[in-house]
């Protein structure tokens, strides 16, 4: 198949047709390319909040609600076009409000229908001292006509044994959107990525908003390359970069994957980081000793 991760901008949108507008258009192109999942990133539905006005979109609070109260709206979209293109859609992440804060959560849509959620679980500390978004309660793994996906958002991708709950759960892919307001954030999770590729040995779809944000605070500096990632070992890119975009431009990163392949080098890598996880846990047991 051919996977598609976004390097996203975010605009500013004067109605929902302007929204629409855009989003078409990205998904048509990557469609139009061959793509079958596409994957946009960590807080992209925050440009809606330009839809309350300026006053709105600059107070941190108010952003939040603005752009949950859309949710329906972007449900709707997606799904339009997942249909439309036949194509597996991770919409860019946002606030919802399941109780009095908002989780952080990314939604998967396929042309059949949403296929699922995953909340964003480790919440970084502008998230939880500043802004006040709350962790999700789980790990999902979703069983999609593609293959299984997990989805570990931002700073989520930073932290192995989420990853790894994913993988043992089935997962074959890996989606890390995220929203980096620096270069030494951003690789963060372009280094976490490419480890869980390494360990897990499959593959990790890095999805980030790149440019300047003047509207919306919380993400007022984007800093980031799409990019897929795999594993550095047999069959496989030796530098394990599958495609990836220039920083900080706005595009897509495409990659060609098989699932056979991460079935392959599981089996008969050079290294079988994959299958050799749990002797970290017999060399450690009973506890670590000091020279």
């Amino acid at each position: 198949m051919k996977i598609a991760a976004a390097a996203y901008p975010l605009d500013w949108f004067d109605s929902l047709d302007a929204v629409e507008d855009k989003l078409t258009a990205w998904v048509a192109e990557a469609a139009g390319q061959g793509a079958e999942l596409l994957v946009f990133p960590e807080y992209g539905a925050m440009e809606l909040a330009s839809l309350g006005g300026r006053e709105v979109a600059a107070d941190l609070e108010a952003a939040l609600h603005e752009v949950a109260r859309h949710r329906p709206a972007m449900d709707a979209l997606h799904l339009r076009l997942a249909a439309a293109h036949g194509v597996h859609i991770l919409g860019g992440s946002g606030p919802v409000f399941t109780g009095e804060r908002p989780v952080n959560r990314a939604t998967l849509y396929g042309p059949e229908g949403i296929i699922g959620h995953q909340d964003k679980l480790i919440m970084t500390r502008f998230e939880r001292e500043t802004w006040f978004v709350v962790p999700g309660e789980e790990a999902r793994v979703f069983d999609t006509a593609l293959g299984k996906i997990g989805i570990v958002i931002c700073y989520d991708s930073e932290f192995p044994l989420l990853a790894r709950a994913m993988v043992e759960a089935g997962a074959e892919i890996l989606l890390a959107p995220s929203c980096t307001d620096s270069y030494a954030g951003f690789t963060r999770v372009r280094v976490g990525s490419m480890a869980r590729a390494l360990e897990n040995q499959c593959v990790v779809v890095h999805a980030p908003t790149v440019g300047l944000c003047d509207f919306c605070p919380a993400v007022d500096e984007n800093v980031g390359r799409a990019a897929i990632y795999g594993p550095p070992d047999r069959g496989w890119p030796e530098t394990g970069i599958l495609a990836e975009t220039e920083l900080n431009q706005p595009g897509w990163a495409m990659a060609e994957i098989s699932l056979a392949d991460i079935a392959e080098v599981r089996e008969n890598g050079g290294v079988l980081n994959h299958r050799h996880w749990d002797e970290q846990a017999l060399r450690l047991a009973p506890g670590v000793t000091s020279a």
